[in-house]
């Protein structure tokens, strides 16, 4: 079944022409990398998918429904979506368990008792049962973007956006944060992510996409685009960051 369905995308921002008719297609159950530089438009391809950012031209379909559709409504369109970004996006006045439940309450309607029952079970899940009442500024780095992966799936969302998630973490934080993606898709979860870890999507991804220059170049097995890449450009980026 077709989770995702992105048909000839544009998205322009003033005369930058950011997508440039893209498509993209994403199945129950796929683990999706995109690589590509910065600029490359990764983000706003992400961005127009969470509807955070209108396309121009084209159409995304979320499990058959048109979300692009002008009559649709943005926010029952991202309550089916997960996020996680790379800055984490908690509320540093409300503890750990309100920040990971406060979708799932507000949204959802969840009972309240309901939702901290499940939020605590995550929490535990991840390692962070004893964290529950905290602030989040009383927690790493890596624990914060551990919460803020909690809460992204507390609501079982048809589809987890994952935007450069590592990249805010300090280089010995980001493992943990990745070994708790690789459990995700180890439970089905459906994840178009945008990565700078290489070797990272190149062991969890089914497909990796390389964007260039809003545009994908070229998509496949992670062993074609890493091993056998066809076109110049995306040896020239593997080259640049596989070598530094």
């Amino acid at each position: 079944m077709n989770v995702l369905q992105v048909e000839g995308v544009h998205k322009f921002f003033g005369d930058n022409h950011v997508l440039r008719g893209v498509d993209l297609t994403l199945n129950q159950h796929d683990v999706v990398a995109l690589i590509g530089a910065s600029g490359s438009g990764k983000s706003t391809l992400m961005r127009v998918v969470n509807l955070i950012e209108r396309v121009d031209d084209g159409r995304i379909m979320l499990g058959g429904d048109d979300i692009t559709d002008p009559r649709i409504k943005a926010d029952t369109v991202r309550a089916r979506i997960g996020v996680v970004f790379q800055h984490f996006n908690l509320f540093p006045h409300m503890k750990v368990v309100d920040n990971v439940t406060l979708a799932a309450r507000k949204v959802h309607g969840m009972e309240p008792d309901a939702a901290r029952a499940k939020a605590a079970t995550l929490l535990q899940r991840f390692g962070l049962g004893e964290k529950l009442d905290e602030f989040p500024d009383r927690l790493s780095g890596g624990q914060q973007q551990r919460v803020a992966i909690a809460r992204a799936i507390l609501t079982d969302p048809e589809l987890l956006l994952l935007d450069e998630i590592t990249s805010a973490l300090d280089p010995q934080l980001v493992g943990e944060v990745l070994d708790l993606v690789r459990e995700l898709k180890a439970e089905g979860s459906t994840m178009l992510m945008a990565t700078h870890e290489m070797s990272f999507a190149r062991s969890v991804a089914d497909r990796v996409v390389f964007m260039h220059h809003g545009v994908i170049l070229e998509e496949g097995p992670p062993e074609q685009v890493f091993g056998d890449p066809v076109h110049a450009e995306t040896r020239d980026f593997l080259a640049r960051v596989t070598h530094r």
